[in-house]
């Protein structure tokens, strides 16, 4: 996903983040024996699973639905509400749904609940955020015509199927091996009949299939409440009596809430303040790796950028130690690899000389390339201030090493930002920043370079090709070694560059033990904190 909120991606190696007992204490307020915790965040846009791609509505939703598929610490996907979830070409899914489940109303899961809700998302004139989710799925086309004011054919999705009471069948456009982890995602999340009855009031009030209910309305900009659902039947029964998620505007204020014990969680402390909390708040300081990559883009449909060997120059004219050092305290990871080390396919060094600081070699590619002509424009978003830093740093390093003395900034408001990009109006290098929708390699390289799908005009046949080949492959290995052959393209081709992999810092109370936050979309396991 494009420069949203904190998403989480998959590893042989667990990067959840475990925290242990702590001192006793009080935080939340008045919360201090009542089994609760109080939790800071900024406020969501949506609790309607498929009307959101905000990690802030995740944080909530994950705990208020229950997916067919849901992600465990290591990023695997493991049985939810389904028993089984099989298919024999990639293509075609039977899908079996554990008996016994119930909405937080009572109303039974069914296979009709999921595929209603999907049908519902993905049809375009209700507009939901998530819509572009279900496009694997046969029929989306119909659902979504190209024409802007064209009626869609039909408001079903025809590669769904409701076989029996506990069963469907999801046929897809193609075989997709990554199919598993996209049940993951939030979207897919099942809706009871309820639900249509009033959309709209059931944002403000969702009635979920998952271990916690709303304890009341979402009370917007201020707080969601959340209690046990007692009829969960599922694997994540919580280890509290409910949590609250306050609302804030700024993540400073959520620190200063943090350090006077109102709240009792912050997923991310700002970074500017992170040594500080260090200093003040010891080890319940929070440090957990993340997917969020950063990543540097090269307009291609401008024909200066169109030679391989400048993009590798200004590439290796970049000292990616350097900037981590001083714009993040040395905390970031720098890459390696056009993947981050906790997806499954990441290969250590797979990026090579163009991730390796070179002024020498750069400079010979820069000559051999014919040089730049005309202003470079350096493209940056102004969501945080660490953005212009660093590509001020960028621009003395190709002044430095490539001898290209006319450089412009231009910093976009963060709200023209995406769109700027999407209508392809930059005019030299940007910012790139990729979150996973989930945990495979395939999501951070088919929709960033894949011919139809990415932002640089990039095309490459052999790249696409072998992206097929992985999504049509019958066993995650060979999916891998496909992604990793395409990777191995787009790294000699040079359209998008990476630079490095974010780290964040959460905070806790003395009141709360035993946290795990993931760097996925489910984020914080809610139900496992413990409280005293």
């Amino acid at each position: 996903m494009f420069g949203r909120g904190l998403s989480r991606s998959a590893g042989a190696v667990a990067l959840a983040l475990s925290v242990g007992a702590a001192a006793a204490g009080c935080g939340g307020g008045d919360k201090a024996s009542d089994g609760t915790f109080v939790a800071g965040h900024p406020e969501p846009d949506h609790l309607i699973p498929g009307n959101t791609t905000s990690s802030y509505s995740w944080d909530v939703t994950s705990e208020l639905f229950e997916n067919l598929l849901e992600l465990d610490k290591t990023g695997n996907a493991v049985n939810g509400a389904a028993a089984s979830v099989e298919s024999k070409d990639q293509k075609v899914w039977t899908i079996k749904i554990r008996p016994g489940q119930k909405f937080h109303n009572d109303e039974p899961v069914t296979a009709a609940s999921f595929v209603d809700a999907w049908n519902y998302a993905a049809y375009g004139p209700n507009a939901f955020e998530g819509n572009d989710y279900f496009s694997q799925i046969k029929g989306y086309a119909d659902l979504n015509p190209e024409e802007e004011k064209a009626k869609p054919k039909t408001d079903k999705l025809s590669g769904l199927k409701v076989v029996d009471e506990s069963t469907l069948e999801v046929t897809l456009d193609a075989p997709f091996s990554q199919f598993k982890l996209l049940l993951t995602h939030p979207a897919f999340a099942p809706l009871p009949k309820a639900a249509y009855n009033d959309i709209k009031g059931f944002d403000d009030k969702p009635i979920g299939n998952g271990p916690y209910m709303m304890d009341g309305v979402w009370e917007r900009n201020k707080q969601i409440k959340l209690k046990v659902f007692p009829g969960y039947t599922g694997t994540r029964k919580p280890k509290n009596k409910g949590f609250t998620w306050r609302s804030y505007a700024s993540q400073d204020t959520t620190y200063t809430d943090l350090r006077a014990k109102r709240i009792d969680l912050m997923q991310s402390i700002p970074a500017a303040k992170v040594s500080e909390a260090k200093r003040l708040l010891g080890k319940n300081v929070l440090p957990r790796a993340t997917g969020t990559f950063d990543y540097l883009g090269f307009p291609l449909f401008d024909k200066r950028f169109g030679n391989a060997d400048l993009r590798k120059a200004i590439s290796m004219a970049i000292d990616r130690n350097g900037i981590n050092k001083a714009v993040y305290n040395g905390e970031y990871t720098v890459a390696d690899s056009l993947l981050p080390p906790m997806i499954k396919g990441h290969r250590p060094g797979a990026c090579g000389e163009l991730c390796t600081y070179n002024p020498t070699k750069a400079r010979q590619l820069y000559d051999k390339a014919g040089g730049f002509k005309g202003t470079l424009e350096l493209y940056f978003s102004n969501a945080q201030p660490s953005y212009e830093q660093w590509m001020q740093i960028v621009a003395n390093s190709l002044k430095q090493n490539l001898g290209i003395t006319d450089i412009q900034f231009r910093k976009v408001p963060v709200s023209d930002y995406l769109s700027m990009l999407t209508d392809r109006k930059e005019k030299g290098p940007y910012r790139q920043n990729w979150e996973a929708d989930y945990p495979s390699a395939q999501n951070y390289l088919e929709p960033q370079w894949h011919s139809t799908k990415n932002r640089m005009a990039w095309t490459s046949k052999e790249f696409d090709g072998l992206i097929a080949k992985g999504n049509g492959a019958s066993t995650d290995d060979e999916a891998i070694r496909f992604y990793n052959q395409a990777e191995d393209v787009a790294i000699r081709e040079a359209p998008l560059v990476p630079l490095w992999i974010w780290k964040s810092f959460g905070g806790k109370s003395d009141k709360i033990d035993n946290m795990t936050i993931t760097p996925y979309a489910n984020g914080l396991l809610a139900h496992e904190v413990t409280v005293k």
